[in-house]
Formats: C-alpha cells, structure tokens, sequence
C-alpha cells in the first residue's frame, strides 16, 4: 500500500508524531475549548491555528534540509550527507515554539 514512498525511520517518526499532535489536539480541544491569543505572530490565534502554521514550518524546514542536503555536504566537505534527523530535530523545535509563543 505504501510501496510508493520510501519509508525510513525518520519519516515515519515524522508522520507519526504529526499523528499524534492531531489525536492530541482533538482530546485538548474537546476537554478545554480555545481562546484567541495574540503572541509573536501577527494574527490572534487558536491552538489549531498556531498547529497548523507550526506543521507548515514543520514541513518547509524539513523539505529546505533535504534539498539542500547534498550542497551542504559539498559546501562543508563532508564525506556523507548530513542526518535528516538534524532537520526533524529543529523542526520539532520550530513548532513547539510557534505552539507556546506564537
């Protein structure tokens, strides 16, 4: 069913935490219903609002990290490419804070 992408351990990871940010969001939304807030960004936002701009980081960071992977191998002099968790690790980072101070 999936034989059309290739699924490393990282992407599954990727999409599996995004799975759960959904589940959990849903939950938190149904027990505590949101407020508009105004934080760093330049619209009042909701909980959901600030998810999905944070999973829109998320992804650009990620797909950014890949295609230029191998220039900055080049650029740097380095034997391989770099991990792709380097790009999940920050990603998450971007979220969480778009999550909390957004």
């Amino acid at each position: 069913m999936f034989d059309w992408m290739v699924w490393t351990t990282p992407v599954a990871v990727f999409f599996s935490c995004i799975a759960l940010m959904l589940v959990g969001m849903t939950v938190w939304e149904i027990k505590s219903p949101t407020v508009l807030r105004k934080g760093f960004l330049p619209i009042a936002t909701t909980r959901g609002d600030r998810l999905f701009i944070g999973l829109l980081s998320a992804a650009y960071i990620n797909l950014a990290f890949v295609g230029l992977a191998g220039h900055l191998a080049e650029w740097l002099s380095l034997e391989s490419e770099p991990s792709v968790w380097i790009s999940f690790v920050l990603s998450m980072g971007v979220l969480a804070l778009v999550m909390r101070k957004g």
